[in-house]
């Protein structure tokens, strides 16, 4: 049985690749809406949505969750969840998810098992993984791989591939498949932690890699911290970042 906890959604209106990405329509409603549902149909104690725009707020009314209304002027959602824990008045023990606010296809069984991971694992913060599929995710730097250690701690983040299939991409020929042997994994951005843990880790500076990578978690294993990584127990599709990607998930919803 999964420990109780929260799920909180930053939702950022102006969003860099798809200005206004929570209020965009998916099947003709608002995406954070799709998002606030999936977090909802897991079994949180509660579901909250950390908004920096007026409107978000009345794009969710009467969905059942709750709205903190957070400063415009994060760098990170990171900064903003650890905002809205203030704003909620968690207890630093308070295991908290942090759902993208552009995961529509959320499966509830990969938000419960976050949390368990996180649990399970005495980690500093946990998230989740899946196989990488094909040689394109591999090289696309919009997909961000991970590496693990034999206890599930993640080693790397990168958008690099990783690790490197030396001998079976030796050539431009052979980097367009897959080498065999399973050992590519696609990390998916669903992050678990203590309350606690979330106002310390968004008051860290950020870290040389971080800025490299522009992968805000590499903030957390440059300041030795741990996290966890758990393969999803359902697929678990991309976000939506694009209006490219809106396309895709308006045609997978129809």
């Amino acid at each position: 049985m999964t420990a109780p906890f929260v799920v909180a959604i930053p939702a950022r209106y102006a969003a860099t690749r798809l200005p206004g990405k929570p209020l965009r329509l998916l099947a003709g409603e608002p995406l954070v809406l799709h998002v606030a549902r999936r977090a909802l149909a897991a079994g949180a104690d509660e579901v909250w949505v950390a908004a920096d725009d007026a409107r978000i707020a009345d794009a969710l009314a009467d969905s059942g969750v709750r709205i903190a209304m957070t400063s415009p002027d994060h760098a990170s959602g990171s900064d903003r969840l650890a905002e809205c824990a203030a704003i909620a008045g968690w207890s630093d023990d308070t295991v908290v998810v942090n759902l993208q606010g552009d995961e529509p296809f959320a499966p509830a069984a990969g938000i419960r098992a976050v949390a368990a991971a996180l649990v399970d694992s005495g980690a500093d913060m946990a998230t989740l993984a899946t196989p990488v599929e094909d040689a394109a995710t591999l090289a696309d730097p919009n997909a961000v791989k991970l590496v693990r250690a034999a206890s599930g701690d993640a080693l790397y983040f990168s958008r690099a591939p990783i690790p490197w299939p030396r001998d079976a991409w030796a050539s431009d020929e052979g980097r367009a498949r897959l080498p065999a042997g399973g050992h590519w994994l696609r990390h998916i951005g669903i992050y678990a932690y203590r309350a606690g843990f979330l106002k310390r880790f968004a008051a860290l500076p950020p870290t040389p890699l971080e800025r490299t990578e522009s992968l805000e978690q590499l903030r957390a294993l440059e300041h030795g911290h741990r996290i966890a990584v758990a393969l999803s127990p359902e697929p678990f599709p991309p976000g939506v970042d694009t209006p490219e990607d809106l396309e895709r998930a308006a045609r997978r919803l129809a």
